[in-house]
């Protein structure tokens, strides 16, 4: 049987003000009696609402910078008591304690604090301390008090008392409970995690998860599976942190071939030129370097015409009409950029279906350093693949050197082949894609793809020969024999980078040198499973 609570005494404490005003005016209207803090307390008063301070409540003044005013028993006694346990009742007598039926607190902004790049004095002073204490004990005494701790449950709040007679049901606050504890948990997981960044810590003895809410999507990889999309409130980059400003909903697919797309595409710098990458099913099926966004549109398009219809777009530049021209002229899902231009938009909107994303240059890199991926009952968690490629660790292993253009294009290959499944396989010529091999279980195999694609690309295209013929070829992990090599000096590969490292190496290096080829070894491997 439902028990319902009159709403007698609230206690207002928000750092977001955001519809408070009409609430209170519910409120006010009710007699409930508006029990206020620090800045709320002022907005309310200013606004004309009777409004009692805590520290009238409490008989104790705010001191510490705000850091006490509401850590004291006369708060947490009207939250906690048991209000049919005789022994609470007389402590609240003993001790004036008055009920507090109804609390609406959120918390210190410290997600958007973080996110602003504030340092880290200030950052530490937006770490909230009073509202959680609350929070979880009106949420644990939900069979008395009403926690509300999100804006956008104000309306359901408002609701639910004009039904039940300025009363709540216990249904309602259990709700509303679990929500509470939600959002400390998230709050303190962000905090957490913040502090790992800090402290530099490589293997936290515990681990936290912030993830806010940001969509529930109409399913997932597959129409039978449920999904959501929840996003890092702390980050301010990455495919989270982007905007969409016009198309259809984003899938559950189309958000992780975005956060392929984008993850690719931000390996290219503005000093690289223009950079466009078309992603399917995760993996790129071509990635071009130009003078323009025109110009690396159409050398990315080229590698895979076939693989490119209905795929994702990231581009590294501001899109304008032309370039929104050329992408338009091929059927796609999502396209991403930094920005666009009026007459860019006025392209698009053409195509109303397309998802049109705006992801932002990011300003926090470190906080978002980790890969976590779900088991079966744990966690798999580790570094983001972001090491650079130092000048230092490149070693030339064959008797001819690269040419400047062969060690530019296997630097670009290098770079794709990071964010291809593997095994990977990349050819490269003129900083364009020309063959992708991925996510195959030989080596080999990903090397004949890669050489298959290069065909068909050559038959579309109408060229007169292979544009393998004079490639770089790019491999994410070593040829662990020669015979992978023998597939790319076949397929007209005239320069190799590998992160080197087998048994055969020598094996490798020899067969390079029979045919002429010039090889780099990294000294580091880019798996990606």
């Amino acid at each position: 049987m439902e028990k319902f609570i009159k709403i007698k005494r609230a206690l207002i404490s928000v750092s977001n003000k955001a519809g408070i005003l009409e609430l209170a005016q519910e409120l006010q209207e009710r007699n409930v009696e508006i029990v206020s803090t620090g800045g709320s307390a002022s907005m309310l008063r200013d606004a004309g609402f009777n409004v009692k301070e805590v520290s009238e409540l409490t008989g104790f003044p705010e001191m510490m910078d705000g850091r006490l005013k509401t850590l004291h028993p006369r708060v947490h006694g009207g939250l906690l008591a048991v209000r049919d346990e005789k022994s609470h009742l007389e402590a609240m007598e003993a001790h004036k304690i008055k009920e507090i039926d109804l609390l609406i607190v959120n918390l210190y902004p410290f997600a958007e604090t973080v996110k602003s790049g504030a340092d880290y004095t200030h950052c530490i002073e937006n770490i909230d301390i009073g509202g959680p204490a609350m929070i979880r004990a009106a949420a644990k005494n939900f069979k008395y008090v009403t926690t509300v701790v999100d804006s956008q449950d104000y309306g359901d709040l408002i609701d639910e008392l004009n039904v039940n007679n300025g009363c709540t049901s216990y249904t309602f606050r259990q709700k509303l409970s679990q929500n509470a504890f939600s959002l400390t948990a998230n709050y303190d997981a962000m905090v957490s995690t913040w502090m790992l960044e800090q402290a530099g810590h490589i293997q936290p003895r515990r681990l936290s998860f912030s993830a806010a809410l940001s969509q529930n999507l109409r399913y997932g990889e597959n129409p039978h599976q449920s999904a959501s999309f929840y996003v890092d409130e702390s980050i301010n980059s990455g495919i989270g942190a982007a905007y969409q400003i016009q198309g259809k909903e984003l899938s559950y697919n189309n958000i992780n071939d975005a956060d392929a797309a984008l993850e690719l595409v931000n390996e290219f710098t503005e000093s690289d030129g223009a950079a466009a990458v078309i992603i399917k099913h995760a993996n790129p099926c071509g990635v071009g370097v130009a003078n323009n966004l025109v110009e690396a549109y159409k050398v990315a398009l080229h590698c895979d015409t076939t693989s490119a219809f209905g795929g994702i777009v990231a581009v590294n530049q501001i899109i304008d009409e032309e370039s929104a021209r050329e992408i338009t002229k091929v059927f796609t899902e999502v396209v991403i950029a930094p920005g666009i231009t009026d007459g860019g938009r006025k392209v698009f909107s053409a195509k109303s279906n397309l998802r049109l994303l705006i992801a932002e240059k990011s300003t926090n890199l470190a906080c978002e350093s980790k890969v976590i991926r779900h088991v079966s009952g744990g966690y798999l968690v580790q570094d983001k693949d972001r090491k650079p490629l130092s000048q230092n660790s490149l070693r030339v292993v064959t008797k001819r050197n690269p040419t400047d253009s062969e060690f530019q294009d296997m630097l670009f290959a290098w770079k794709v082949a990071k964010h291809v499944k593997s095994n990977a396989i990349v050819y490269a010529k003129d900083l364009c894609t020309v063959g992708i091999g991925a996510g195959q279980m030989s080596r080999v195999d990903s090397c004949m793809i890669a050489a298959k694609k290069a065909e068909e690309m050559a038959k579309a295209q109408g060229l007169d020969e292979l544009p393998t013929q004079g490639s770089a070829l790019a491999s994410d992990a070593f040829f662990p024999f020669a015979d992978g090599l023998e597939a790319a000096i076949e397929a007209g590969a005239s320069s190799i980078i590998q992160p080197g490292g087998s048994i055969r190496d020598n094996e490798v290096i020899n067969a390079a040198n029979e045919a002429g080829l010039a090889m780099i070894f990294t000294g580091m491997r880019h798996f990606k499973h």
